[in-house]
């Protein structure tokens, strides 16, 4: 069974590049930096797109007309900010799929990790994630979230919480967590510094 093929027991897989954020940490979007000759939010997209039944990048309204019409976007349709918010309006987007939600500020993702995500996805859990090995805690922005998480993000930001990793911790029970092959795949690139180091790890 390739990728894309769908058993009949499982949700559809639909991907989410998150490229909505301030970058504030960073100075200047993540989504733009070029790791791999070309902005990362596009880098994301066109790995996600073996991958998954259609790809949408999570994006805010004013960032509409500067992304490439070639991609499709997504903006909040649920009230807020965050990722949590994007995760949420997704799901309300195509509430019978589940989301491959990526973040757009991991410069060492590649395809042999979300494929080891994907074919180890359970589907009877609300998500399918990874621990962070750089704090053992769930790392929610490289999950599958399935259809069923929809109404426990709700509740979960209903009770004021705006976090989605915390989510993940609260409903542990519900979770499939797996550990990466290459933990430096699952490092994020949010500072200046963090992108130095990332920049030595490539070289």
């Amino acid at each position: 069974m390739t990728s894309k093929e769908h058993n009949n027991k499982e949700p559809l897989l639909y991907g989410l590049v998150l490229a909505g954020g301030k970058s504030v940490r960073m100075g200047h979007d993540k989504g733009l930096i070029q790791w791999h000759g070309k902005e990362q939010r596009y880098y994301v997209a066109d790995m996600l797109r073996p991958l998954c039944t259609d790809v949408f990048i999570s994006c805010r309204e004013e960032q509409l007309r500067e992304i490439d019409p070639e991609y499709r976007t997504l903006t909040d349709t649920v009230e807020g900010a965050g990722p949590l918010i994007a995760i949420l309006s997704a799901l309300k987007e195509k509430p019978d799929a589940a989301w491959l939600v990526v973040a757009c500020d991991l410069p060492l993702l590649d395809t042999a990790t979300l494929e080891y995500l994907i074919k180890n996805r359970d589907t009877n859990c609300i998500a399918t994630t990874f621990e962070s090995p750089f704090d053992l805690l769930p790392e929610p922005l490289i999950t599958i979230w399935e259809p069923s998480s929809y109404e426990v993000l709700l509740n979960h930001i209903s009770e004021g919480f705006k976090c989605p990793r915390k989510a993940l911790i609260r409903n542990s029970a519900r979770v499939k967590i797996l550990v990466a092959k290459d933990s430096n795949a699952l490092k994020n690139a949010n500072t200046p510094e963090d992108a130095a180091e990332v920049k030595d790890l490539m070289k």
